[in-house]
């Protein structure tokens, strides 16, 4: 319990604009960047000198954020560069070609936040291929882009430090808190029930395991992978939840900065290592000393002791995405 009211109430970020070192020369991309935690993410990483895609369906509302963080930044001596990469997560014939246009620009990855999500649609939402929304926008899409980045990520890891090159994913205290004993029914993922909050908690569920799953797959590489619970937060993510339920939970919501200040520390914190690999990072930065037990059983193999759940998860997202590869 003690864990969980300290997520609510987090102790002060100690990763911030103040101070966070020079960014220069390396190449972040930040999906969902042009609102909420993603576009102060942005902000913050810019003004630190990194060059910045923020990666999004909406190429008009990422222009206008781009315009806004330069006006905002124009006393910021070490300013970077931003630019847009057009990504629609719940369209798995998109994210290849997305890549593509990608690599036209730039030959490496430093960091991929994952950050992008969709919380409670209307039911019944459904994803271009037909998944649920939340599944597929939160999980398969990601899921898909980050394995075909993969390449430019082992580019930056063979001329960085061991560690530094990161994927960052999502999840929410949410799922920590509901989700059922071992984390996720797999049946759900072929038959979502009707409860999108449930289907919600099962697509963070997921981001967990694929942190851990991504872990075991590039540890050689040097790269991490984590995840990370960025607090709860008045963001858009909120905009399909019921009005009384926002209303309720507003006094326990934060500013979108401080949600930032927890990827920024997942992101770039020297106190994640490769030792620390698949680790869970909540607000404002700091690694969850007590995450619960049988999610970790559900990360490990049946070889490790574990359940082996999140491989199975692991591997249904990949046969899902294996013809758009």
């Amino acid at each position: 319990m003690g864990v969980a009211f300290s997520q609510l109430f987090p102790p002060q970020a100690n990763l911030t604009e103040h101070s966070l070192p020079s960014q220069n020369g390396k190449v972040f991309i930040v999906t969902g960047g042009y609102s909420g935690v993603g576009y102060q993410l942005a902000s913050l990483l810019f003004q630190a000198g990194g060059k910045v895609y923020i990666a999004g369906r909406s190429e008009a509302k990422a222009h206008e954020s781009i315009e806004k963080i330069v006006s905002l930044s124009s006393n910021t001596p070490f300013a970077g560069r931003l630019d847009y990469l057009a990504l629609e997560l719940d369209d798995l014939s998109t994210i290849k070609p997305s890549v593509e246009a990608f690599k036209r620009k730039e030959s490496k990855v430093d960091i991929l936040f994952n950050n992008a999500g969709v919380s409670l649609p209307p039911p019944g939402s459904a994803s271009k291929q037909g998944y649920e929304l939340q599944l597929a926008t939160n999980c398969l899409g990601p899921f898909l882009f980050t394995q075909l980045l993969l390449p430019l990520l082992e580019v930056a890891a063979k001329t960085s430090p061991p560690g530094s090159v990161r994927v960052v994913w999502t999840t929410s205290q949410t799922a920590e808190m509901t989700a059922p004993k071992g984390g996720m029914s797999l049946s759900d993922l072929t038959a979502p029930p009707p409860n999108q909050t449930k289907n919600y908690v099962n697509s963070k569920t997921g981001n967990w395991f694929m942190a851990g799953k991504l872990a075991d797959q590039v540890r050689s590489h040097g790269i991490l992978s984590v995840v990370q619970n960025p607090g709860n937060l008045k963001t858009n993510l909120l905009r399909h939840a019921p009005k009384l339920m926002v209303i309720a939970a507003y006094p326990l919501l934060h500013n979108a900065r401080q949600g930032a200040y927890t990827e920024l520390w997942a992101g770039l914190s020297p106190e994640l290592n490769l030792e620390t690999n698949g680790a869970y990072v909540i607000p404002w930065g700091r690694p969850h000393p007590s995450p619960r037990r049988d999610i970790i059983l559900a990360l490990k193999s049946k070889q490790q002791g574990g359940t082996g759940l999140a491989d199975e998860f692991w591997e249904w997202c990949g046969q899902q995405t294996a013809a758009y590869l």
